[in-house]
């Protein structure tokens, strides 16, 4: 009896401490996801900005056409390369925040 309350302690121990792990895990990837969001959005604005200052300069209308026309498949192509970044992000997040709990769940004593 008193083996199997100490395993029950050493797996809840276990079990604290992972997850203990898994949110460091958590706030170190989620620092990486708003560094990588931040800059995504910074550079939107710059690219935007320097389409406007192109546009203003214009005389005619097939140039600004041309302008609109580069800035929208840049900005289309950006954010195709952005989603895969984040996509990938998010995925090792989700691997990450389990790893601590693997081999675990074998760890927990039984009723017998």
């Amino acid at each position: 009896m008193n083996q199997q309350i100490e395993n029950a302690q050493k797996v809840g121990k276990e079990g604290m401490d992972a997850m203990l792990r898994s949110f460091g895990t958590l706030s170190k990837s989620s620092q990486a996801i708003a560094v990588e969001a931040a800059d995504f959005a910074k550079q939107s604005f710059e690219l935007g900005t320097a389409t406007l200052e192109k546009l203003a300069g214009v005389r005619s209308l097939d140039k600004a056409v041309e302008i609109q026309t580069e800035y929208v498949k840049t900005s289309f192509e950006r954010l195709a390369a952005q989603s895969a970044k984040m996509t990938e992000l998010y995925t090792a997040l989700a691997k990450d925040l389990v790893k601590p709990y693997e081999g675990l769940v074998q760890k927990v004593p039984t009723a017998a």
